[in-house]
Formats: structure tokens, C-alpha cells, sequence
């Protein structure tokens, strides 16, 4: 498959164009081929995965022998000004070693089937689902329905499988919500800015990654627990997914896991 095919089929799969005005991310190709004078040749055979674009996963897609990295954190947020640092090793690796990066952030956040908050609600259990977390005209969540009432430990027992969560306490919980919880919100990585929209929607539980010092007083006001399960684990679904996708095209994929504990 040739790379521009490879590109336009992620745009349009994951809706990229709807998430232009409000993603700081460059979502799509950050770094490759492209454009008037360059190798329109390009061909995809091996695409790589990754939640973040860091030299370390970028030289282990090198190493994989792919053609292609994919990752929900990319390089360029709000643009580049500067191409040196960090921002020059990791633009340097990809290039040197002949690997395209495409990103997805927001995109795949909300996707509601291939995204990270989908990803979460199906490892919970969730039905009756619908989007969720507004920002501007899109949503990055979804919220749904448990098959029946859990108490907050069995629903944080299956937030600690999550790969990333293997340490003991990874994850925490403000349980200021009802014994059972039912109506559970998702905003994956940091989300505790959509608590309120959370409340307004009938939840009884909020689950994202990382909180905020005023998150818990705001939930505990509220009377609604927060599950926070760590921004890298909430946050694999999505370029899983799109592996799982890659993989119907006929192309052959690696999945790259680099947990950070946060």
C-alpha cells in the first residue's frame, strides 16, 4: 500500500478533519513524504504502534523494520518553531531510519468504537453508550451503562488489568459516589475537567487517567466517584485498535509497549 492511501484511510476512518479547530496535536502525518517534489512512491508494509512518539519507541519501530509509526502522542503540538533537543532526536530518528509518524490524539480519543474511551467502556463493560466529553463541536468520550450495579472495587479491579497498571496503586479512586455504581463517564488520559459534565449526565462515576488537586473536592461535592487509572493505560486502546484495523488491510504490525507509570 502506498503511504498517501495509508494516510487517507486513517483520516477518514478516524475523522480527522472534524478534530482540526480544537486539537492542539497535528493530527495525520507529522513526519514523512508528502507534497509537491517529494517520493510519492512511498509504500506501507509494516506499520509500527505506540501510544507515544518518544526516540525510544521510534527506534524500536527502526528495529521492527516498519515503514510506518502510529502513536496518540505525536511530536508537533501547536506547530514546531524550533527544530532542536528532543524535538531534533526525535524528528532525526524517524528520518535517518526512513519511518513516517502518524498521529491520532483527539481523533482517536473519541472515536466511539475504534477510540481510548470506547476501548475503556468495552473493558468495563459498558452498554446503552453514547459520545461523551465536549470540547467545542466534537466529543473526545462516551458514557454508559454497567450490566449491573458494581460496587467501585470491581470496577477498579478491572482498571488495574490495563496494560500499564501492573505497580500496585496505579490506580486511585475518590469514592464519593453511590455504593453501586451504574452510569459510568469516560474521558481517557487527563479528564477531570469534564467532571461537572459528568454530574450534569447522571453518572455515578467519572474514569480517566489523571486528576487534577481540585478534582477532589469537586467530586466529593458532588457525590461522584473518580477512578483515576493512569493517562499511558487509558490510552492504549485506541492505536490497539487501529492496529487491529491495519491488520484487515493485509499490512503487517507491531504493537510497541513502553508503560511510564503515570
Amino acid at each position: 500500500m502506498d503511504l498517501h492511501t495509508f494516510v487517507d484511510r486513517l483520516d477518514d476512518r478516524l475523522d480527522t478533519d472534524a478534530y482540526a479547530d480544537v486539537d492542539a496535536s497535528a493530527n495525520g502525518l507529522q513526519v514523512g513524504p508528502g507534497g509537491e517534489g517529494t517520493d510519492a512512491d512511498a509504500t506501507v508494509d509494516h506499520v509500527a504502534f505506540a501510544v507515544d512518539a518518544a526516540t525510544t519507541t521510534i527506534e524500536d519501530a527502526a528495529e521492527a523494520g516498519a515503514d510506518v509509526l502510529v502513536t496518540h502522542h505525536g511530536v508537533s503540538w501547536g506547530g514546531i518553531d524550533h527544530v532542536t533537543g528532543r524535538t531534533y532526536d526525535r524528528i532525526a530518528t524517524l528520518v535517518e531510519n526512513d519511518v513516517a509518524l502518524y498521529v491520532s490524539h483527539l481523533p482517536l480519543d473519541g472515536h466511539q468504537e475504534l477510540g481510548n474511551a470506547a476501548g475503556v467502556a468495552d473493558a468495563i463493560g459498558l452498554s446503552d453508550r453514547e459520545p461523551f466529553g465536549t470540547i467545542g463541536p466534537v466529543t473526545i468520550g462516551t458514557i454508559g451503562e454497567t450490566r449491573e450495579p458494581l460496587p467501585a472495587s470491581a470496577i477498579r479491579e478491572r482498571l488495574e488489568g490495563f496494560d500499564g497498571n501492573e505497580a500496585d496503586g496505579a490506580v486511585r479512586a475518590m469514592e464519593f459516589g453511590p455504593d453501586r455504581i451504574e452510569r459510568v463517564a469516560i474521558v481517557t488520559g487527563s479528564g477531570t475537567d469534564w467532571l461537572d459534565e459528568a454530574v450534569e449526565a447522571g453518572a455515578d462515576a467519572l474514569i480517566t487517567g489523571e486528576g487534577k488537586q481540585q478534582a477532589y473536592h469537586d467530586a466529593r461535592e458532588a457525590g461522584i466517584t473518580v477512578f483515576l487509572a493512569g493517562h499511558y493505560a487509558t490510552e492504549t486502546f485506541g492505536v490497539r485498535s487501529v492496529r487491529s484495523l491495519t491488520n484487515e488491510w493485509g499490512l503487517e504490525t507491531t504493537y510497541l509497549s513502553h508503560p511510564t507509570g503515570l
